[in-house]
């Protein structure tokens, strides 16, 4: 059990990654979705070296801003993985036990998060440390940063360095470290022991033209939907089919049926705005089915060096 009043923060660096802050953006437009932007953060907490059994998917406001969260009880990380996963080119994912790792190329949260907002922070625990890291595009531009700069601090019993620290505290929701580590103590809460795992706020959410967020949380008060009228934030502008149209399955606008079907073997329980999401076994739904075999190119050409 970590003894959140005995920690102070040791390792506190403001890593800089040579890449211009507009990459963030430019990077994030690989989702033309919202969904498959979520599907990014879930897929982390799905892969096997982060092994969660549960996630928790919400909405929440703090200090009147609307926030996304993300939080898991799966292994969390250390100062190095935290690192790793706010940089860039980056990827320690391997299968495990026969369950493959979803991705290659550590992108995709940056990506992920990045699309969904503009800031991110990303407290985790892992054994006997606590890390703090953030990922901020307001952070970035209001200090005029020519390359990207990530504040990561980790917790431990030692050390006095506040570099990174005051850089969380100035420029996130969170003003107070008793604010960090009210957050910190949350992640899997209800295990009075070993506890470890990852929590994910996103703020400065995406909105649309007309200034709504891109996100509805209010028609249904256990699910996150697109809503039916929304422009997706550049020139091109669309009106979605009408919802009860026999042609339009609730995946299309609804988190809660997307994530129902979003694995061919679910491992992971996901709970959506405090309930949980009911699983589909797409595979055992087909009225047809054929099996074809797909090696990709790159494997070839592996196996071939």
């Amino acid at each position: 059990c970590i003894d959140l009043s005995e920690h102070h923060f040791t390792e506190s660096l403001l890593r800089i990654l040579y890449l211009n802050p507009n990459y963030l953006h430019s990077n994030s437009t690989s989702h033309t979705w919202p969904f498959s932007a979520i599907a990014e953060l879930i897929d982390n907490a799905y892969d096997p070296d982060v092994c969660a059994k549960q996630l928790w998917i919400d909405k929440t406001q703090i200090k009147g801003v609307d926030c996304l969260t993300f939080m898991d009880n799966g292994a969390g990380m250390d100062y190095d993985a935290m690192y790793k996963l706010l940089s860039f080119g980056f990827s320690d994912k391997r299968s495990l036990r026969g369950h493959a790792a979803v991705g290659m190329y550590g992108n995709g949260f940056k990506s992920g998060s990045m699309r969904l907002g503009k800031d991110v922070i990303v407290f985790s625990k892992r054994r006997n440390s606590m890390s703090v890291g953030m990922l901020s595009q307001t952070y970035l531009k209001e200090t005029k940063a020519s390359n990207i700069i990530v504040p990561i601090v980790t917790y431990n019993r030692v050390g006095k360095d506040m570099a990174s620290m005051q850089k969380i505290l100035k420029y996130s929701l969170f003003q107070t470290e008793e604010a960090i580590l009210s957050e910190l103590k949350a992640i899997n809460a209800t295990k009075a022991k070993n506890t470890s795992g990852t929590r994910i706020i996103i703020w400065n959410l995406r909105r649309t033209e007309s200034g709504k967020l891109e996100f509805d949380f209010d028609t249904e008060c256990y699910d996150i939907q697109i809503p039916a009228d929304m422009s997706d934030g550049t020139q091109t502008k669309f009106r979605r089919q009408e919802r009860n149209a026999p042609t339009v399955p609730d995946t299309d606008f609804s988190l809660r049926a997307y994530c129902s079907i979003l694995y061919l073997k679910p491992r992971m329980q996901i709970i959506i705005r405090g309930q949980k999401v009911k699983t589909q076994l797409v595979s055992k739904s087909l009225a047809h089915v054929i099996m074809d075999k797909y090696k990709p190119n790159f494997l070839v050409s592996l196996q071939d060096n």
